[in-house]
């Protein structure tokens, strides 16, 4: 009689448990479709390489989307103010210049650097000397900036003051992008000038010894007619807070 009643429960527990199950699946998919908004939360192909790709695709995707609604912006403003230029606006678009959110144009360099070869071996030698770090990208950079640049881009994209540039494994991540070899720097400038700064870095020049013994990557070019986008990643600025002092500073 009792194995009877056993049996009874169980069987009436089987459609609750079903039930839950329905329930928590349901909810297991309704939140995986709120955090996907539409789109495939695992990139195609599962490994690391394919997962940056992706990434890099989108984030370079919003970039283009954020130039295109800045310049709609720009277009109405002008509409609205009939096209005056009134000491405000002129003050907002020179502001707006030297914060790097407007294109510009005009003759400068091009400079590309890049690993050496995989093909070239130099037995006892630190394979660490063999590629381009963040270091040596940021010595051309600030070459650059001090030969009097009006505009830097790397890798296509524009450098401003809050701009990042950093190592991680074989890659530079700029603002949150992971790029490979090789690496373009493009400065709009009087070439002079800037040719003329880079001769004065002792970190390029460090460089570019390590390049004619190793054969790292380096071309510096002229060009005439350079572009350089505006920045479009977030704007945004951390402050340094000071540290309370110590009590026993403080006596």
């Amino acid at each position: 009689m009792s194995g009877a009643h056993v049996g009874t429960d169980e069987r009436a527990r089987w459609p609750l448990a079903v039930l839950s199950s329905a329930v928590a699946a349901g909810l297991m998919f309704s939140a995986s479709a709120s955090t996907s908004r539409g789109e495939d939360l695992r990139a195609s192909g599962g490994d690391v390489s394919s997962v940056v790709k992706e990434r890099t695709k989108q984030i370079n995707a919003r970039r283009a989307e954020a130039r295109r609604l800045q310049r709609e912006i720009d277009a109405l403003a002008g509409e609205s103010t009939g096209g005056s230029t009134s000491g405000t606006s002129r003050t907002l678009s020179g502001l707006r210049r030297a914060g790097g959110l407007k294109s510009v144009t005009g003759a400068g360099l091009r400079i590309e650097l890049s690993d050496t070869p995989r093909n070239l071996d130099f037995p006892g030698v630190n394979p660490n000397l063999l590629v381009v770090h963040q270091q040596d990208i940021q010595a051309f950079v600030n070459a650059l900036w001090a030969g009097g640049a009006r505009a830097i881009a790397l890798q296509g994209q524009r450098l401003v003051s809050i701009s990042g540039i950093k190592c991680v494994g074989n890659t530079v991540v700029i603002d949150g992008v992971p790029y490979s070899p090789p690496y373009v720097i493009e400065a709009v400038g009087d070439a002079s000038r800037l040719r003329t700064a880079l001769d004065q870095s002792p970190e390029v020049q460090t460089y570019r010894t390590y390049a004619t013994d190793y054969q790292l990557g380096l071309a510096e070019d002229e060009q005439s007619d350079l572009r350089i986008e505006p920045y479009s990643g977030p704007i945004s600025f951390r402050f340094a807070k000071p540290l309370l002092a110590s009590r026993s500073q403080q006596r």
